[in-house]
């Protein structure tokens, strides 16, 4: 079942749109401000529904919230160093919004944007196309881009994000969905004990500024092993929290390789996440403080969530030893996340 109805109107005057996506007992609401992936309800193992990812009630507090929730991040997700790139020896300044550097594209983030929407069924499971265009220069970056980010909802609890852009020329583009889960439900309490599998033997080191230094280090036997179940709390004060991109173990083509595993225990609550994009940043809610007032009126508390930000590695344009993340006409940016969830 696919409900849409107007919630808000963008500051040019045309609506924001809350797409209802429902498929047996889970539910999704896309919001067209940002494609933002604003609720995601599904059932504990004694079938109690809860919403698990972090927001607003208000659709327009995303305008003014440094916390990305739900929202589709791009044309560039994550961290671009002293918030520049060269490209074909030309310089490219960004904005600078997160100290030197520049964070989710600063104020050319399509999270912050409204998207055009349209809905659809395919063998019977609703979902919705959302459809942005970048302009050439927005937020400093090269080129026009066209892009399309489609949500589909199944019966079985899988929840499927394919992304796919074309550029006008050579433009960095790397998007991905910066929802923040909480398996227990949104509002609960914290992820620490929220348990973790990855599929990733290696994570990138970073300094301070969680800028990467070029290092790509093994993760066995340290913090940043995920590699064995564990929870997330047991070593993330030795890391300093977790917001560090780890590299797939194997090499996705086009076929989604699944490469994480969450398991709430209280709930009993699961989460499986298959990507084709070749690494993913686990982002811990560091910077949450609870001052952050959420869905229902409740503040959202340091590790609050959890986020699988399945991309390429951040600062991807400074480092050509990094998988390229330069896209252009001829070559189409073409990606799909599938996160599943069920209990146990």
């Amino acid at each position: 079942m696919i409900t849409k109805r107007v919630v808000a109107k963008a500051d040019d005057g045309n609506p924001i749109y809350l797409i209802t996506l429902t498929a047996g007992l889970f539910s999704a609401e896309i919001l067209s401000l940002g494609a933002n992936l604003k609720t995601l309800k599904t059932p504990d193992r004694n079938q109690k529904v809860q919403d698990i990812v972090l927001g607003f009630d208000n659709p327009m507090d995303n305008l003014v919230s440094t916390t990305h929730f739900g929202q589709t991040v791009g044309r560039f997700a994550n961290r671009i160093a002293k918030a520049t790139f060269s490209l074909n020896g030309k310089q490219y300044d960004l904005d600078k919004n997160n100290g030197p550097n520049n964070l989710h594209s600063g104020s050319g983030n399509w999270g912050v944007k409204n998207w055009c929407v349209e809905t659809f069924e395919w063998d019977g499971n609703p979902g919705v196309v959302l459809s942005i265009l970048g302009p050439d220069g927005e937020g400093g970056f090269p080129n026009a881009v066209n892009c399309t980010v489609t949500y589909l909802l199944k019966s079985n609890g899988e929840l499927q994000i394919e992304y796919e852009a074309l550029a006008s020329g050579p433009t960095p583009l790397n998007l991905t969905n910066h929802s923040y889960f909480n398996l227990g439900g949104a509002g609960s309490g914290t992820i620490l004990g929220h348990e973790v599998k990855l599929a990733c033997d290696r994570y990138l080191e970073v300094d301070e500024e969680l800028i990467p230094t070029g290092k790509v280090l093994p993760v066995k036997g340290g913090a940043f092993d995920f590699t064995e179940r564990k929870p997330i709390g047991r070593d993330i004060e030795k890391a300093g929290g977790y917001d560090h991109c780890f590299v797939l173990e194997h090499t996705p083509t086009t076929k989604p390789i699944d490469f994480a595993w969450v398991y709430e225990p209280s709930s009993g609550r699961t989460m499986k996440v298959s990507t084709t994009l070749p690494a993913v940043q686990m982002y811990t809610g560091n910077f949450l403080k609870g001052v952050d007032i959420g869905k229902g009126g409740v503040a959202y508390p340091k590790h609050g969530g959890v986020c699988f930000e399945t991309q390429f590695y951040p600062d991807s344009p400074n480092h050509p030893e990094f998988p390229s993340c330069i896209f252009d006409k001829e070559k189409q940016f073409k990606h799909i996340t599938i996160f599943t969830f069920g209990a146990k």
